[in-house]
């Protein structure tokens, strides 16, 4: 038997592709947090490690593959990315990576003060005031991506085997 209250599934439209100004316009604000990103010292590796979180924080299959592909680019260890979910508990990342994962994550859910107050200050210790900036823009940045790809259902095509 069907269940009468169960939601089914509806066509969705790709937004990107629907509103293709509008699509363009992020990107090209994506491109300009790149470069600013890049211009305030903050490594590629971990513009990575930030856009993967927030990522897994939002649930964006998407994104997730194609930020975790990039990681992998960028040299990042398998290892590493997968206990990124438990960055707390462990030592693999450094200070300053975990200042900037606090940061994306209170980024991506304000929600609590005391939270938000704690990753900023802990970022201001081994940030600069663009390298933070950058930081905030990239977390807000891939948080946006992540908006477009949840509702739009992008899908996640299989890669080669290894």
């Amino acid at each position: 038997m069907s269940d009468p209250t169960a939601v089914r599934p509806s066509r969705r439209i790709f937004i990107d592709k629907q509103s293709p100004r509008a699509y363009k316009a992020m990107v090209a604000a994506a491109e300009t947090v790149r470069a600013v990103a890049a211009e305030a010292g903050l490594e590629r590796d971990l513009v990575e490690l930030v856009n993967i979180r927030v990522s897994q924080l939002n649930g964006c299959a998407f994104c997730l593959d194609r930020h975790t592909r990039a990681a992998l680019n960028e040299g990042e260890t398998p290892q590493r990315l997968t206990v990124l979910p438990a960055w707390r508990d462990t030592e693999l990342f450094t200070a300053r990576e975990r200042a900037a994962l606090a940061v994306a994550e209170v980024t991506t859910d304000p929600t609590d003060a005391t939270a938000q107050e704690q990753a900023y200050q802990a970022a201001r210790e081994v940030f600069g005031d663009d390298e933070l900036s950058a930081l905030i823009w990239v977390a807000i940045t891939i948080n946006s991506f992540n908006r477009v790809s949840i509702l739009s259902k992008h899908p996640v095509r299989p890669g080669p085997k290894r």
